[in-house]
């Protein structure tokens, strides 16, 4: 009799059959998952639009995080409409508990709060592993600023996890290869400084060098005006917004105070006239699920570098 034995990435198969362990890097730790997991939860929106890509909603038992703060469109109410919203905002570690969980894909202010009741620890003697969306590491340990091989790492990985690496694999090379194709064709100048305006009046809520947004505007030939804040999404003034005079001003859609509102703070508050962003009403709206890490991340990179360069 033949036996076949495949040793990649740490999996090994034999005689066809999935028999050992996968190991994946998940921030600061290291998690190995014996079998992939059956009772999945996903926290979030972009997070939740990641497991559907690979075609995993059949081993998800339901997500979190979704309608406490956004709203599904329609592609991706036809993707979960067979899963239950567990918890409108962060879960419990009784909503997964009792929804017996055996994987929870999260992150660092992304369904967890350092510190706080959601951990990788509070919910390992609970049989529930957790992986760490890569943008939120920074929160728990020293990271490189944020890039687009943040979004492919935590697909290639899902993909391990979930013994779905070809599919992983497929989706992101197309991602890379769509890139590719478009930045290629793309004519720009110097790169335009460019503000991300998240939420916030009294103070601005915002997208630091370790978030998205700086790695999709960089792709798009801009320049994060925060890229020095080291922080992935954080606080900052209005006076240095203002120091800084952004040509262009990102607004990220979600919540009660639409985009048009938060344009129409900035167009009509004194403080900003003298912004070339406002001079020149020159603003561009991204979704939360396309300025956030996940598959929508290279149509957010087209929207913008059509924002920068074809007006």
């Amino acid at each position: 009799m033949k036996t076949a034995v495949l040793v990649a990435a740490g999996l090994i198969l034999t005689a066809g059959i999935a028999a050992a362990e996968t190991t994946v890097q998940s921030c600061d730790r290291k998690v190995t998952f014996d079998a992939p997991p059956a009772r999945a939860v996903s926290n979030d929106v972009n997070l939740t639009e990641m497991m559907l890509v690979l075609g995993l909603a059949d081993r998800m038992v339901g997500y979190t995080g979704i309608s406490g703060w956004k709203t599904l469109d329609e592609e991706m109410t036809a993707g979960v409409e067979k899963l239950p919203e567990l918890s409108a905002k962060y879960p419990s570690r009784e909503v997964l508990v009792g929804a017996d969980a055996d994987f929870f894909f999260a992150g660092w202010n992304y369904g967890m709060k350092v510190g706080g009741e959601v951990t990788p620890e509070t919910l390992e003697p609970y049989g529930i592993q957790v992986y760490e969306l890569t943008e939120s590491c920074k929160h728990i340990m020293d990271k490189k600023t944020a890039s687009m091989d943040d979004m492919y790492v935590d697909i290639l990985n899902l993909g391990r996890i979930f013994d779905v690496e070809a599919r992983a694999n497929a989706v992101v090379e197309g991602f890379k290869a769509e890139l590719a194709a478009f930045t290629q064709g793309l004519e720009t100048g110097e790169p335009l400084r460019v503000f991300v305006y998240d939420s916030g009046e009294d103070t601005p809520f915002t997208a630091g060098g370790y978030a998205m947004p700086t790695a999709l505007i960089e792709a798009a030939g801009g320049v994060n005006i925060m890229e020095d804040f080291e922080k992935s999404w954080g606080t900052v003034t209005w006076e240095e917004v203002v120091e800084r005079n952004p040509e262009v001003v990102v607004i990220i859609n979600y919540g009660d105070v639409t985009a048009e509102q938060k344009r129409e703070f900035m167009m009509k508050n004194p403080a900003f006239a003298e912004l070339s962003a406002v001079r020149n009403d020159r603003f561009v709206t991204l979704e939360y699920v396309e300025a956030t890490p996940g598959p929508r991340n290279i149509n957010a990179i087209k929207t913008l570098a059509d924002a920068f360069w074809r007006q």
